[in-house]
């Protein structure tokens, strides 16, 4: 890898995608290395993406030379995120497909988790086969050397309790939630924690209220 994700993660700051944009462009810039600089220009356009600068974002993909298997794959990762922003989550499928085959392909199994963690975004009727299938790539995978992979744990369980929250399946919901506090604690960060407890909180209070409704109607 040119650059590493934790290179790439210390640029980020989801909250301020202006101020990550300003730090890829930087960074870009200061580069000698070709790679590392495409690589870069990824998550340039991501940063764009969130936004809402959606054709600015896909002219700079279209700009970038994609020699290796990572970067074919960062960027058809990037087209289908910023498709499934822009609410088309109908075009981006494809693109994450590719980006997953990609990396598959490949052996790089953070862009391969990342596609399917999409997917199952993008595609909410197969999110319970694209989640099975990240987890499972997971548990093969060595929690030590492989450990800023197994944060989408974080994500993926997330996802799943705020799918089950919405169809009014609490009680499975709050265990999802549970279970990604526990990845969280073991190799998330410090604010996935919080959005953890927070999620958890809501989830036992909705839970309660349910309690109470139901208890109310057996009273009638």
């Amino acid at each position: 890898m040119s650059i590493s994700q934790k290179d790439l993660d210390a640029l980020w700051n989801f909250s301020d995608p202006v101020a990550s944009e300003a730090a890829f462009r930087a960074a870009i810039s200061s580069s000698d290395d070709a790679e590392a600089r495409a690589v870069l220009g990824t998550q340039l356009a991501r940063s764009l993406g969130l936004q809402e600068r959606y054709d600015e974002a896909d002219r700079v993909l279209e700009g970038i030379d994609a020699p290796v298997p990572e970067i074919r794959a960062r960027v058809a990762l990037e087209r289908g995120r910023l498709r499934n922003s822009g609410g088309h989550p109908e075009d981006a499928v494809a693109f994450f497909e590719n980006a997953a085959m990609i990396a598959e392909a490949a052996g790089e199994h953070f862009l391969l988790v990342d596609a399917l963690h999409m997917l199952g975004i993008a595609e909410p009727e197969r999110s319970d086969a694209h989640s099975a299938r990240a987890l499972a790539i997971l548990d093969a995978l060595d929690p030590v050397s492989e450990g800023r992979t197994q944060r989408w744990r974080v994500a993926l369980h997330n996802n799943r309790g705020w799918a089950l929250f919405d169809t009014g399946e609490l009680t499975a919901a709050l265990q999802e939630f549970e279970q990604a506090l526990r990845d969280a604690e073991q190799y998330g960060t410090e604010e996935q924690q919080g959005w953890a407890h927070e999620a958890i909180e809501e989830c036992t209070q909705s839970i309660r209220a349910a309690a109470i409704d139901a208890a109310a109607d057996g009273a009638d």
